[in-house]
Order: structure tokens, then sequence, then C-alpha cells
């Protein structure tokens, strides 16, 4: 039996389309849990709470990796601690603000339009040329992006009367591509490793604004649906999905394994509909669809 067990690990492990199916299923549930966490835990104490449990699970499981590795890390510190801030801290922060304001389908598919900040910061920070595709496909992102901005009403868009919480999440996902582009100058350690510590210095950095929340008398903390949503961000988006994620890069590499980021839109529609009973209506479906086809046009590779 325990050799079934173990047969069924390792097949389920070395599946790499399972593991990124799940990843984005969890990234995707992510927004829900924005949202089932409103009146029942603030976001600051969400942040804190997340950061401060993921970071006891990975510090221990990787001390001796990080006690071996950290001459190699150390002189990458500073940036590493303004990744934790920005990418984990910062982003998760105007997540879980931006949750109090908008629904979980919006959410999800202004997190979709990630791939393109990222390919845009690409140009402004390393000079990466585009083609007219990806050209292409930037202007149907935004274009999708702008219609979930302006709730499907062009009197909205006229008026630039955007919904806050819409804001907020693109902002967030402005920080995230941020992260994402200094990843490719972190320091050459195992993917662990580096994930543990970033965790350690988000649990540090996250408690500001926790203390903010406490003297604004806006914290509120969990109540036995907002410990639920607190353990689910912790151990599935967090813990889970990052370490599924990294095993999928390592199987079939990362540009393969991006493409199912795609997904994280297309899930988090379908649970926010089918979990909290939200309307999809016309501009989410034709918001979708833009921002999905603008990132398959940007990820088409140019013909020999």
């Amino acid at each position: 039996m325990i050799a079934l067990v173990k047969r069924l690990g390792d097949l389920t492990y070395g599946n790499a389309l399972l593991m990124l199916a799940l990843t984005t299923l969890f990234w995707g549930g992510n927004t829900v849990a924005g949202r089932l966490a409103v009146g029942e835990v603030s976001p600051m104490v969400v942040v804190f709470l997340r950061w401060v449990i993921v970071a006891a699970i990975m510090l221990p499981m990787q001390w001796a990796s990080i006690r071996r590795e950290w001459p190699l890390m150390r002189p990458y510190f500073p940036r590493m601690l303004l990744m934790a801030i920005f990418g984990f801290v910062g982003f998760n922060s105007l997540f879980y603000i931006a949750a109090t304001e908008t629904t979980a389908v919006n959410l999800g598919i202004i997190q979709g339009s990630m791939p393109i900040l990222v390919l845009i910061g690409s140009v402004i920070a390393f000079g990466t040329k585009v083609r007219l595709l990806q050209v292409l496909g930037i202007l149907l992102t935004l274009a999708g992006v702008t219609l979930i901005a302006a709730q499907g009403k062009l009197e909205v868009l006229l008026a630039l009367a955007v919904n806050p919480g819409d804001g907020v999440m693109l902002i967030a996902c402005v920080l995230y591509s941020g992260y994402t582009l200094a990843l490719r100058n972190r320091p050459q350690v195992s993917p662990l490793t580096f994930f543990a510590v970033l965790a350690g210095i988000s649990a540090i950095t996250s408690v500001p604004g926790l203390f903010y929340e406490m003297a604004a008398d806006s914290a509120i903390w969990p109540s036995l649906q907002g410990w639920l949503v607190v353990l689910y961000i912790a151990l599935f988006p967090s813990f889970l999905a990052q370490i599924f994620f990294m095993r999928g890069v390592e199987l079939i590499g990362p540009a393969r394994a991006g493409v199912f980021i795609n997904l994280v839109p297309i899930f988090a529609a379908i649970l926010a509909v089918s979990i909290l009973g939200e309307e999809f209506k016309w501009h989410h479906g034709t918001a979708l669809a833009l921002v999905l086809g603008g990132i398959w046009l940007s990820e088409r590779k140019a013909k020999e």
C-alpha cells in the first residue's frame, strides 16, 4: 500500500501538465479567497499572516540550503529586499485591497494581463525587440483591461470614471511584473531556497502595513471563515503553487510553463461564478477573449 501511494506520488509530481494546471487553479482561487476575506479579515492582516505561515513552513525546510548558499545571495540582498517588498508584500496588499472594491471575475481578468506587462517592461528595461504580432497582442490585452475598467460602458470610459478596485489591481499587476523582470538577474541558487528567503523577508516587511491598519483602527483579525481563507491563501496559492510551478518549469521549461498562466483568468471566472455567484456579463467574456487573444499573439514564435 505504501509503495502504491509512493508510486502515485511520483507519477503526480512527474506530470508537468497536472502540476501547472493545479498551480493556475490555486492562483485563480486566490481571487475568490480575496472576496471571501472581505469583512472577515482585513487586507494587511491577510498579507502578514500569509507570509508568516509560509515563512514558518519554508525556512525550517530550507535552512541548511540557505546557510550553504548564503554567500551567493548576500551580494543580491538589497535586490531581494525590494523584490519581496514590491513583488510579494506590495502586490498582495494591493490585491486584497482591490478585492474589497471589485469582483473576483475582474481581479482574474486584470491579473491575466501580467504577461503583457512583463513584455512591455522587458522592452523598457532591457531593450527587448518586439514583433508586430506582439504589438498587436499588447493592444488587444490593453483593450480587454480597459473594457473591464470601464465596466463595459462607453460613458464610464469617456468620463474616465474607473472602478477604484480595478485601478488598484492594475497597479498591483505592474508591481508583480517588476518582480518578474527582476528574476532575470536573481542569484543562482536553488529556487526553493530563494523563495524561502523572500518569504522570510516578506513576513518581516509586512509588519509596517499591519501596524498601519492597527493604528487606523481598521485591522480585522480573522473570524473562523477568515482563518480558513488565510490558511487557503498561505497553503495553496503561496506554498504549493510555488512548488508546483517550479516543478513544472523544471519538467518542460519556462517558455512552455509560462503559457499555463493564461488559465488563471479562466479559472478565476469559473470559480467566481460557481462559488460566489457573481454575474458573468458580456464585457467579461469580451475582455477575457481580448486578454487571452493578446497573450496568444504575443507568444507566437516568429516564422522561420
